[in-house]
């Protein structure tokens, strides 16, 4: 199987690079790579101009700044291979993670597999309110969609990609988890969680998810579900 690896980016010109080279080297053979630059500010772009040209890599720029949810919605178009799965490019999650994941859906076991931080892996300790708020919207995710997983929130969402681009995705910035999720269980997809490895970073290194994204996922859990 194909796998398609959406990375959408913005303002990471320190990891940019890395991430690329360690989704290369996660051990699936046959991948391809569908960046999307949010009109990145900080040397991020120049950098992504500068690779050079590889079958295994499209870039995509954004004019404005969109946010997450539209740079996903820029490749959902783009990509052409069995399976989709998206990379933050921060480095918190590790691309090494995609073989163990992507095993369930070529043996026909799940139509989507999602990463848990939180059901039993070791992990870097996080901020309680962080923990907690996931926590919490995971719950009222499950209660709304009826499903029983640990981490909705999570990055790591591999999903079938004739499933995922039969969705008409809306959510501009980070709404794309609940909205994604819930589709999912809207069309009765069977979805696996496998536990992953997880390095969060601290705000003032850069995180961009905020209290009001948190806020905004509480109505898209119920727009979606509802």
């Amino acid at each position: 199987m194909k796998l398609s690896v959406i990375i959408p980016v913005y303002n990471e010109v320190n990891t940019i690079a890395s991430v690329i080279e360690s989704v290369r080297k996660c051990g699936v053979p046959n991948l391809e790579m569908v960046v999307v630059d949010d009109c990145s500010t900080d040397g991020t772009r120049e950098i992504l101009d500068a690779m050079p040209a590889s079958k295994d890599l499209v870039i995509c720029h954004h004019e404005t700044n969109k946010g997450k949810g539209a740079g996903i919605r820029t490749a959902q178009a783009k990509i052409t291979g069995d399976v989709m799965i998206i990379q933050d490019a921060d480095l918190e999650y590790s691309p090494k993670e995609f073989p163990k994941m992507l095993k369930y859906i070529e043996e026909g076991k799940a139509e989507a597999v999602f990463g848990s931080r939180y059901s039993g892996n070791c992990y870097l300790v996080d901020s309680f309110w962080h923990y907690k708020g996931n926590q919490w919207l995971t719950r009222f995710s499950n209660f709304c969609a009826n499903l029983h997983m640990t981490d909705m929130e999570t990055c790591y969402k591999m999903i079938r990609a004739d499933i995922f681009k039969s969705f008409t995705l809306e959510c501009n910035r980070f709404g794309f988890e609940p909205e994604v999720t819930a589709k999912l269980a809207k069309a009765k997809a069977r979805i696996y969680e496998v536990p992953i490895d997880y390095t969060p970073r601290p705000y003032d290194a850069g995180k961009k998810i905020g209290w009001k994204d948190g806020v905004a996922a509480l109505w898209y859990i119920l727009k979606y579900n509802l």
